[in-house]
């Protein structure tokens, strides 16, 4: 990571005359009530991005404890910060930190004398994020005066932390978010719509899910994150402040409730015990009430980064702190106080001894109580600089044993594969989370496998072994008692219940018992993939197996470029798999360069085996509402292979005619009742916003979109989506799980195995056999007998038994050899059922295709 160096003066006087100098500059540094004309936290204040941004530049300047990195801009443009804060002798010295941390983090190969001398003579780097979920609006503001005590304080306790420490604060995980929650509150202040969240996704694409990205790394802003927790400088502690919903405890704090995720080192989870004790004893010291410890989130939960972390060796916590209504104040009675996951009624327990009795709740009340969870375990990790560093090595020595002893020695990762650039997209993944990954430069075999050159194998023998095992190793969930209620329902898991990236992404991952002895050498980099280009007699081939090819197919029609598409087997070309007759041989190669396709030679003439490329005119329903994630993520995945789409809102929807403008229409995941807005009528629902921020297209969208399937066109749903057509539109199918209960149907983030036909236009290019990830809200559907049923066609449905790869599944019977995916037909068009999420976070690339297939057609010439 680049830093922006700047000169320090060199400390060589006694104690007392450092003490002084430092009080004079603190004198110097205003604080941010003084910055901003406001307490960070007051009622109804809020401190914008670009002047938070002002006032840490300004602490750069003048403070030598201080030094603020530029990590690049945010999705929007934003700058993107990460503040170095420690002893000016400390960060003067960044680099020698630096390469003790990584000894400790990675000792193989160092020996016992190196790891000594840094744990004698390194300092603790503890990482801590604010604002990640912008309407939680108090931790962008705390770190404010975070920063401040940290750069003006003398006291002995501050001292001991910045000699101890390298304190990195990343002030702001989601700076776009933050200034389009605080220009919305601003605008709305002192109206009857004073406090409403915004109408809108508050990240451009992803809103509440951009902490669901750690592992997968889509957005500019996870990547900034993880090159500093993941390779940089792979703390020993990382902390990320929240806010939570308001009727229950205080804050939350370390440790997480039960289930726990296994396969960390038990050093971490200790570690987590040990600072959550140590921040709720100091909020009883400053008598701040209503804390609880080991409740409400549980160990278990998605790939983001205060989950991820732990896999890392990193002690990764979490404090999430009652909310207000953004920046306004807000009464709880006690009688609305509740329990919660470990807290099973709002009473004390030793985990809370000191509830909070109910009255008026202020953003400051968050910011005091967040200010404790930040300082707190800083001087935890102060005081015992020697122990937690010594721990750090013992966490990564250890984990690297337990991988060399353990039943799977590594993952293989073949060079065949059914779309080898997804395959190296994941590793590119891999390498993103500082994993080891070894490539083999000629094939071998191994336990009975023939591995192909370019092989790759990531062994478990390494101190990132549980993040490896996670992202690469089947997974179960567990069924016991922390996972079911009283009555034997079952307990939703904390969002999903796997995160395995090769499952989602569709790569084969070979686990193996024996050690890999084959030569590999070590991958450095991320690769950079540059697809070969080579024309034949009649133009370029493109593998319609590939993602990517999709991508590639776009940048060409985008130049005006004719591509054809095989509809039948051709010698050895297949269905799906995509033509291109002429082509400038500069724009391949410029596009084989950026989407890594390779173009191969097309020497037989594909004749009426292929028909043109028609790019559809593709439209996908917006609503307000606080926005739809699932269409953000969409939006993110179809301008990634550069899909053109155009964002429908429920004003053009209403207005019909829709098929003069579009071929497809997509409704993201979504229930029935927001869709239309029917039943949502009533005080303090969803009508409290501004007029032109409401939503729900009613009747008339209803109607517009069946005119618009049987004048031709295609409508496209993802999961609970498809109950609008099969409830409005009469369609002859059902979802057989609705209404299910949890303990006769229960798949909660899982990936299941789906029997695919590949010679259907929908699925070409997919393997027979794939995975879908089912999720709360994903259908599965059955005919209804009647007239209608011979224009539904099944392209993917479920296997007939063991069909749970990861997660968790109760009643299988319920799917087995149902369809996972429909096309209906009604009128001129169709109607396409994709009963789970096929393009989910944009993490599920395994099942892309079955989105992509249905916006580029093959017409007949």
């Amino acid at each position: 990571m680049s830093t922006r160096r700047k000169a320090f003066p060199v400390l060589a006087l006694g104690a007392l005359l450092v003490l002084s100098a430092a009080s004079v500059r603190a004198q110097q540094i205003p604080s941010p009530a003084d910055f901003f004309g406001f307490r960070m936290g007051e009622d109804r204040k809020l401190a914008r991005w670009d002047r938070l941004v002002e006032y840490y530049r300004l602490l750069d300047e003048a403070s030598p404890r201080v030094r603020v990195i530029e990590m690049g801009p945010t999705t929007l443009g934003n700058p993107f910060l990460a503040i170095f804060v420690s002893s000016p002798e400390n960060l003067a010295n960044l680099d020698a930190i630096q390469r003790m941390n990584a000894t400790l983090n990675d000792p193989r190969g160092r020996s016992q004398a190196d790891v000594n001398a840094a744990v004698s003579s390194g300092k603790v780097v503890f990482v801590q994020s604010y604002g990640l979920h912008s309407t939680e609006v108090a931790a962008s503001q705390t770190a404010a005066e975070v920063m401040y005590e940290l750069a003006t304080r003398t006291d002995p306790e501050i001292l001991e932390i910045l000699d101890n420490t390298v304190a990195i604060m990343i002030p702001c995980f989601n700076p776009d978010g933050e200034i389009m929650v605080t220009d919305w509150y601003d605008q709305y202040v002192g109206t009857e719509y004073e406090g409403l969240g915004p109408p809108g996704l508050y990240h451009h694409y992803i809103g509440h899910d951009n902490n669901r990205d750690a592992f997968m790394q889509n957005t500019v802003e996870s990547q900034y994150g993880a090159q500093i927790i993941f390779r940089d400088w792979i703390p020993q502690a990382y902390i990320d402040h929240h806010q939570m919903g308001p009727y229950t405890a205080r804050i939350y704090l370390p440790p997480y409730a039960e289930p726990i995720r296994p396969d960390g080192d038990p050093l971490v989870w200790r570690e987590m015990s040990w600072y959550g004790a140590h921040i709720a004893y100091k909020m009883e010291e400053a008598g701040l009430d209503g804390a609880v410890n080991a409740a409400i989130y549980s160990g278990w939960g998605h790939f983001g980064f205060h989950w991820i972390t732990p896999f890392h060796n990193i002690a990764g916590m979490l404090t999430e702190s009652a909310s207000a209504r953004l920046a306004t104040p807000l009464y709880v009675h006690p009688d609305q106080l509740g329990g919660s996951r470990q807290l099973p009624e709002y009473e004390a327990q030793t985990t809370f001894p000191n509830p909070w009795p109910g009255g008026w709740w202020h953003v400051r009340d968050i910011v005091e109580r967040q200010k404790v969870a930040s300082f707190a375990p800083l001087e935890m990790a102060a005081k015992n600089r020697e122990t937690v560093l010594r721990n750090a090595y013992l966490k990564a020595s250890r984990q690297t044993e337990r991988g060399a002893q353990g039943d799977v020695k590594a993952f293989v990762i073949p060079a065949d594969q059914h779309d080898p650039l997804t395959a190296s997209k994941m590793v590119n993944k891999l390498l993103a989370q500082g994993i080891e990954v070894r490539r083999a430069a000629q094939g071998f075999e191994h336990e009975g496998r023939v591995y192909d050159a370019g092989t790759f194998v990531v062994t478990t023998a390494q101190p990132k072994r549980g993040v490896v095992r996670w992202l690469l190793g089947r997974t179960h969930y567990p069924d016991n008692s922390y996972t079911r209620d009283a009555e034997g329902d079952p307990i939703r898991p904390y969002d999903m219940s796997t995160d395995n990236m090769a499952e989602f992404m569709g790569v084969r991952v070979d686990p193996v018992r024996a050690p890999v002895e084959a030569p590999t050498t070590v991958i450095g980099e991320p690769m950079k993939l540059r697809g070969r280009i080579e024309a034949g007699s009649f133009g370029y081939h493109v593998d319609g197996r590939l993602n990517d090819a999709f991508e590639a197919v776009n940048l060409l029609l985008d130049r005006g470029v004719a591509v054809r598409r095989f509809v039948q087997p051709h010698g050895p070309h297949m269905p799906g798999d995509f033509w291109v007759p002429e082509a400038p041989e500069a724009l391949v190669t410029e596009i084989a360069g950026q989407t890594g396709v390779p173009f191969g030679p097309m020497n037989v003439d594909g004749g009426n085996a292929a028909a043109r490329v028609q790019r559809a005119r593709v439209a996908m329903y917006q609503r307000y509402y606080g926005g739809n994630i699932d269409e953000g993520w969409t939006r993110w995945l179809l301008e990634d292979f550069s899909f053109p789409y155009t964002s429908l809102f429920d004003p053009e929807l209403k207005a019909g005619n829709l098929n003069r403008k579009y071929d497809v229409i997509i409704l993201p995941e979504d229930d029935l009742e927001t869709m239309t807005g029917e039943g949502r009528e009533g005080p303090g629902d969803r009508q409290e916003y501004p007029p032109q921020f409401r939503s729900g297209f009613g009747p008339e969208g209803v109607n517009a979109l069946e005119a618009f399937v049987r004048a031709g066109g295609t409508l496209v749903t993802f999961g609970e989506a498809g109950d609008l057509p099969i409830v409005k539109f009469g369609l002859p199918v059902r979802n057989v799980v609705a209404g299910l209960p949890g303990r006769e149907f229960w798949s909660p983030g899982s990936t299941l195995r789906v029997d695919v036909d590949g010679s259907h236009p929908l699925a070409w290019g997919m393997p027979g056999r794939s995975l879908a990830t089912f999720l709360a809200g994903s259908q599965v559907y059955e005919t209804v007998p009647g007239p209608q049923t011979q224009r539904i066609e099944r392209p993917v449905t479920y296997v007939d038994r063991d069909i749970l790869q990861s997660g968790w599944l109760l009643g299988e019977q319920h799917i087995a050899k149902r369809a996972a995916v429909v096309t209906v037909g009604l009128g001129q068009g169709h109607v396409v059922l994709l009963g789970f999420r096929v393009q989910h976070r944009a993490q599920t690339h395994g099942t892309f295709k079955l989105l992509f297939n249905t916006l580029l057609r093959a017409e007949a010439m």
